[in-house]
């Protein structure tokens, strides 16, 4: 089965250009086009956002400058390993409260028939409390989704 329009969310992790890397790869040998997209979290907790430190205008800024060069460095991997392989392909970020929503939500409204990601691979108390954006996207979609660890 070939896959029409692959939906590739990245942090910007080792893991996540794993799975640019084989969502190119794949795109590739079945001619589709891919989308990349990067989640900013909206509203996570910091150890500044107690002390109101995080509210401030010089912090806040800089936090949000931080997050956007992150942001382009990370779709930025993803346009260039597509272009290397002559894969058509756009970038997208979006700012949630629950990243596995956006993830979700955005593969639904761009037709995407496949979502390659990566897993962090967390276990014990560390996946208890982080979560699991991947697990989420899984149980909370019904579009394929290819997991890469």
């Amino acid at each position: 089965m070939c896959y029409r329009h692959l939906l590739v969310p990245t942090d910007g992790s080792g893991r996540s250009r794993r799975a640019i890397q084989l969502a190119v790869q794949l795109a590739h040998a079945c001619r589709a086009r891919i989308t990349g997209l990067y989640v900013l979290a909206e509203g996570v907790p910091t150890i500044f956002s107690g002390s109101k430190l995080y509210a401030s205008g010089v912090l806040g800024k800089e936090y949000r400058e931080l997050a956007k060069r992150e942001a382009r460095m990370a779709l930025a991997a993803v346009e260039e390993r597509a272009a290397a392989a002559d894969v058509r392909c756009r970038t997208l970020k979006r700012l949630a409260r629950h990243p596995w929503r956006a993830i979700v939500r955005t593969a639904h409204a761009c037709g995407c028939d496949l979502i390659v990601m990566a897993s962090h691979g967390r276990s014990g108390a560390s996946a208890i409390l982080l979560g699991s954006q991947t697990t989420k996207v899984l149980a909370h979609t019904r579009i394929a989704v290819l997991v890469c660890r």
